[in-house]
């Protein structure tokens, strides 16, 4: 970045899948909120004057940690922002972009050629959605309008039913859809149900409390954020967990922040389940409340080595050793 002259990053690098970073905790926090971390820190570092993180509709009010990771991700940006004046952040949140890496209409383009059935999982669950074009144009755009910490929320227009997406694709494919009326169609929907973590429907904002802007498509929200010192402690111990992988005490950690988690599934994590099995395969679907007074916020002003993030598969095998090996805070 300073080789190059940096003016600008837009920092969209994560896992963004909900059941892949349910079934990884520790690393999907790694590398969603450790990774920003670093990547923020060098960004200032470097004198980048404008830093863009690409955040979305699931780190309002999350249910998973996919969501808490993007919502933490942010809370640094905001944190960063009040500590230093070389590099200005702002945070830009929206939905499901059509067409993406992973998104849902290749996936149902791919199900209708093979001939079906295709995947849903409720038929009533919604998603935000907007183009490419229009995704990229007001990211670019918000990002210059942003004077520091602001987190800016797109209109994404209304939330569309993924089934009547689906069935949508099947009519414009020249076929007909198997129902309950018509059993000689040619495709099936097959409702699969929530996965741990899923929402019947998102939310971009945490309240009513925004502004707007001179772009009628894009306003700000006042969001809870956390000054630098306590942030920074915070981080100290959500590290020290996740490289022992720690899943409860990372799971508390989660619910501590001033993110409104709120899980509605037990612990999915698959080393966690490889290690307990059916013993708390019944816990109680509400985490625990966290007696948040316990934990003291630590003044020191050292600023921490974060981790680097490491590439891995959907289904990790990671040994406490290995995480271990990690810089500490």
């Amino acid at each position: 970045m300073r080789s190059f002259g940096v003016q600008t990053l837009y920092h969209a690098a994560a896992y963004k899948h909900v059941p892949m970073v349910e079934h990884n905790m520790a690393e999907g926090i790694r590398n969603n909120v450790f990774g920003t971390l670093k990547t923020a820190q060098a960004a200032i570092d470097c004198g980048v004057e404008t830093f863009v993180l690409i955040s979305t509709d699931k780190a309002v009010r999350p249910t998973n940690v996919m969501g808490t990771t993007k919502r933490l991700a942010e809370l640094i940006c905001q944190a960063l922002s009040s500590e230093q004046v070389k590099t200005r952040f702002c945070m830009v949140r929206f939905g499901n972009v059509l067409g993406s890496s992973g998104s849902v209409v290749p996936l149902f383009r791919r199900q209708i050629r093979d001939g079906g059935p295709i995947t849903v999982t409720h038929p009533n669950i919604t998603r935000y959605f907007m183009t490419i074009p229009e995704a990229a144009q007001l990211v670019i755009q918000a990002g210059a309008m942003g004077s520091g910490g602001n987190v800016f929320v797109l209109d994404m227009g209304e939330p569309i039913k993924i089934a009547d997406l689906a069935k949508q694709m099947v009519r414009l494919s020249g076929l007909e859809l198997i129902t309950e009326d018509s059993a000689d169609g040619d495709i099936a929907i097959h409702y699969s149900g929530l996965r741990p973590g899923e929402k019947l429907y998102e939310e971009l904002l945490v309240g009513t409390n925004t502004t707007s802007t001179a772009h009628p498509r894009i306003m700000t929200a006042w969001e809870t954020s956390w000054e630098w010192p306590r942030l920074e402690d915070y981080l100290r111990r959500l590290h020290n967990a996740v490289a022992k992988v720690q899943h409860e005490a990372i799971r508390e950690l989660l619910l501590e922040a001033p993110i409104a988690y709120h899980p509605n599934h037990p612990i999915s994590d698959l080393l966690w389940l490889q290690q307990y099995g059916d013993a708390k395969a019944h816990q109680p679907t509400e985490a625990p409340v966290v007696d948040r007074e316990r934990h003291q916020v630590s003044q020191r002003a050292a600023t921490p080595s974060p981790i680097a993030p490491k590439v891995v598969s959907a289904q990790l095998n990671l040994s406490t050793a290995a995480l271990a090996k990690d810089s500490h805070f």
